[in-house]
C-alpha cells in the first residue's frame, strides 16, 4: 500500500483530521477505513508540468516558497516530497481545501503552513518569500493582473507561473493568455522566460 500514497503526507492527513499517532500504512488504513478520502495524495506519474516546475526549483534552491492555489495538492506534495529542506506556505482560497491542507500540517509537517486568502490580496509582507508559485491559478481569476502584481511584490527572488496553451472544456477557465500577455502580466519583473511542457506554458519572471 505505502509505495501507492505520499505516505508521510498522507499519514499526517489523517492524523490530522483524527487524531492518534499512527504513521505509515496503519496510518492510510485507519484513514481510508474511516472514509477519508485519501486519493488526492497516491503517486500517480506526475504531471509533466509538475516535474518541469520542480526541477527548476532544484536548480534555484530557494528555502522558503509560497504556493498560491495549492488546491488538492497537485504540486504540492511532490513538492514537499522531493524538496524536503523547503517551508512552503500553502494559500487556498476554498475553505474545505485550506482546512484539508492545514490538517496535514497539525498531523505532523511543521514545514507546511495553510493559510486562506486570496490571491489577489495576500497578507503577506514584501519580500518575504524566496519564490512564488502559481500553477494552473491565473486562468481561474477574475482578476489575474492584481494575482501577478501580488506574487511579484511579495516575492524575493523569483515566481513562476504555468497556465494551459489552448482553449478547454472546463468552465471554470475564464482566460487564456498567450506568451504576449503574460510578460505583460509579470511586466514589473527583470526578465521573462518561458517554456512549453504538453499543452501548458510554464512562465518564469525573475526579479
Amino acid at each position: 500500500m505505502e509505495e501507492n500514497y505520499f505516505v508521510d503526507l498522507a499519514a499526517a492527513f489523517v492524523r490530522g483530521r483524527l487524531g492518534g499517532t499512527d504513521t505509515g500504512a496503519a496510518a492510510i488504513r485507519r484513514g481510508l477505513e474511516a472514509g477519508l478520502k485519501l486519493h488526492k495524495f497516491k503517486r500517480s506519474a506526475q504531471l509533466p508540468r509538475v516535474r518541469r516546475v520542480i526541477g527548476a526549483l532544484r536548480g534555484l534552491g530557494p528555502s522558503f516558497l509560497l504556493d498560491v492555489g495549492s488546491g488538492r495538492g497537485t504540486f504540492l506534495w511532490p513538492l514537499l516530497d522531493s524538496l524536503p529542506d523547503v517551508a512552503v506556505v500553502a494559500l487556498e482560497h476554498d475553505p474545505l481545501r485550506a482546512a484539508d491542507l492545514g490538517a496535514v500540517r497539525l498531523g505532523g509537517i511543521a514545514r507546511l503552513h495553510a493559510v486562506r486568502a486570496d490571491a489577489t490580496l495576500l497578507p503577506f509582507r514584501d519580500h518575504v518569500f524566496d519564490c512564488v508559485t502559481l500553477l494552473e491559478v491565473l486562468e481561474h481569476l477574475e482578476r489575474p493582473v492584481s494575482a501577478a502584481a501580488e506574487a511579484l511584490r511579495v516575492a524575493r527572488h523569483v515566481v513562476i507561473a504555468s497556465v494551459p496553451t489552448h482553449e478547454d472544456d472546463n468552465p471554470e477557465h475564464i482566460h487564456l493568455f498567450d506568451q504576449d500577455q503574460l510578460r505583460a502580466l509579470f511586466g514589473g519583473a527583470r526578465r521573462v522566460t518561458f517554456d512549453y511542457v504538453l499543452n501548458h506554458t510554464v512562465c518564469v519572471a525573475m526579479k
